[in-house]
């Protein structure tokens, strides 16, 4: 079949017009109703998403306390709508759906502190407050273990009160307030390695 340039636009016109009519509903009586969309009856919380720095907007659909579903915020200046693919998965961080199409919690979503001690092969459940402690414990056993109060430039001594020993990685999950905040704690306490995550 000989087909023009012109011939072909109207075809491909026709079938997105055709399929898009049959999509939403202009059916026969006979056929069976569409299901009652997800986000009836739902309250619109509006949020940011907490992967990286950008801060895109998120509405998320909340039904008796349950998140029933996360889209792009078309009202939000950053990005108008659009999410990137992890944006767009931020539901399943917390929720999955069943086979019945209804929102049950992640089951690979931790929801406790693991640790695992030294030499061992498994992780155990640990309480909050123990892996806090510990964690503080730890920086300042590493701190002071590892200051240097003074260095030698050209003769003199310089105070410089820094730790090479430690490490500190922003998070893109903070506020930038936070991680301001963040900053400012390592550094007074002499950490010069500082990074963020959403610049690695």
């Amino acid at each position: 079949m000989d087909l023009s340039r012109r011939s072909f636009l109207k075809l491909a016109g026709t079938t997105a017009a055709a399929a898009t009519l049959a999509g939403v509903g202009l059916r026969k009586a006979s056929a069976s109703p569409s299901e009652p969309l997800r986000i009836k009856f739902t309250k619109e919380v509006h949020t940011t998403c907490t992967y990286c720095g950008v801060g895109c907007g998120i509405i998320c659909n909340v039904r008796d306390g349950v998140i029933v579903n996360a889209e792009g915020d078309p009202d939000h200046p950053i990005n108008e709508g659009t999410l990137c693919s992890k944006g767009a998965s931020i539901f399943n961080m917390s929720y999955i759906f069943d086979e019945k199409g209804k929102p049950r919690l992640n089951p690979n979503r931790l929801t406790k502190v693991l640790y695992r001690a030294p030499g061992a092969s498994d992780y155990e459940a640990v309480e909050w407050d123990w892996a806090l402690e510990e964690i503080a414990k730890r920086i300042k056993d590493t701190r002071d273990r590892t200051l240097v109060e003074t260095v030698d430039v050209g003769g003199r001594q310089v105070t410089v009160n820094r730790t090479n020993a430690i490490n500190w990685l922003g998070s893109a999950w903070c506020t930038g307030e936070e991680n301001y905040l963040f900053h400012k704690m390592v550094r007074a306490m002499g950490v010069i390695n500082v990074d963020h995550c959403a610049r690695l």
